[in-house]
């Protein structure tokens, strides 16, 4: 079973509980790196291991949720083999998985509503890489 990390800080506390509780996410195993409660936290204490964890598991991906999505996006994507992708809509993560071989999804959890999100992960989930002209473009990143 492919291991799924997720994380967040005190503004996506309560998507990643929703997320984490919902069946969508039942072929992984997930592997909840916190926070554990609403506390402030910073949300780079909480990116950084769940790029590390990806990082060293390569059929392993990764959901990172903070307010807008883009903090817990720039940490992740100061790791060498992250390709982490904020996605506001089920579009976007699709495309993030068959074009740029995204592996870590981050969410918007003021902009986007539980269901939202959850049809953003299913999308993000049942993609692969294209390859093709893609990977080409991928490995220049």
């Amino acid at each position: 079973m492919n291991k799924l990390y997720i994380a967040s800080d005190h503004a996506g506390y309560d998507l990643k509980e929703v997320l984490t509780k919902s069946d969508i996410l039942h072929d992984y195993q997930v592997i909840d790196l916190g926070p554990f409660n609403e506390d402030s936290v910073d949300y780079p204490d909480f990116a950084h291991p769940l790029a590390t964890a990806v990082e060293g598991h390569i059929a392993s991906l990764g959901i990172l949720i903070c307010g807008s999505g883009n903090g817990v996006c720039m940490s992740a994507n100061k790791h060498k083999h992250i390709r982490a992708a904020l996605a506001w809509n089920a579009e976007i993560a699709k495309l993030a998985r068959q074009h740029n071989n995204a592996n870590v999804l981050c969410l918007p959890a003021r902009f986007v509503s539980a269901t939202e999100a959850k049809n953003i992960v299913t999308a993000f989930l049942q993609q692969t890489f294209e390859g093709g002209r893609h990977e080409r473009r991928v490995n220049k990143i």
